[in-house]
């Protein structure tokens, strides 16, 4: 907690150390990662109340994915924020149903999962560190045409929204994504004050032969 105080600054944190880990290398910081997305999604607009068998279950298809990719923000020895992704044809069959009901060719798709970083490290450029790394491993693999991922849909009048609370969807857009709001998913999570609830979850495409480059 901050001490009380007129003309008081708590010191800017260091930028990060960004590391990136793929496939099997990924299994020493599961636990790690899963802890994150404990922290950051209980708040808006996710308002997950963390289960460590929800974690174990979600993340275990990176685990199982050769070519699954960890990009994470480390303050000296503590992990501060993580992004992830997968092909989609590595994921739950869920994640690509979506795609299969539009016609799209999952195998063409590499799906990010997350991208989680503590509050007081935002606004130090990590956000678009986690876009970069994911982007140049997915197009490395050579056999990608879309980088895609989802975000929960949220009434915007929902008391619960935060005041003054900024949505990503400029920052999305800036990358190159598009909303694509005829496809959607469906997951349960256990919300905070509310039990186990269901949730649309609508997917963002950035297509790499369209101007992608």
């Amino acid at each position: 907690m901050a001490p009380e105080g007129a003309g008081y600054n708590a010191p800017m944190p260091a930028t990060p150390e960004i590391r990136q880990f793929r496939g099997r290398d990924i299994a020493p910081w599961l636990d790690d990662v899963a802890r994150l997305r404990i922290a950051v999604f209980r708040a808006w607009p996710y308002l997950y109340e963390g289960d460590a068998g929800y974690e174990r279950d979600y993340l275990s298809a990176y685990a199982r994915s050769p070519d699954s990719v960890f990009v994470l923000a480390l303050d000296g020895d503590q992990v501060v924020g993580a992004s992830t992704g997968l092909p989609l044809a590595d994921d739950q069959p869920a994640f690509s149903a979506p795609f299969r009901n539009a016609g799209l060719p999952v195998a063409q798709v590499f799906y990010f999962g997350e991208s989680v970083l503590l509050p007081q490290y935002r606004g130090l450029g990590v956000g678009h560190a986690f876009f970069d790394r994911r982007e140049a491993h997915a197009r490395a693999l050579g056999r990608f045409r879309w980088t895609a991922f989802c975000a929960v849909d949220r009434d915007g009048d929902d008391p619960r929204r935060p005041s003054g609370h900024r949505d990503n969807d400029a920052f999305w857009r800036g990358r190159g994504y598009t909303r694509q709001p005829g496809m959607a998913m469906q997951l349960d999570w256990n919300e905070a004050g509310r039990g186990e609830v269901g949730h649309a979850l609508t997917f963002w495409l950035r297509d790499w032969q369209e101007g992608g480059a």
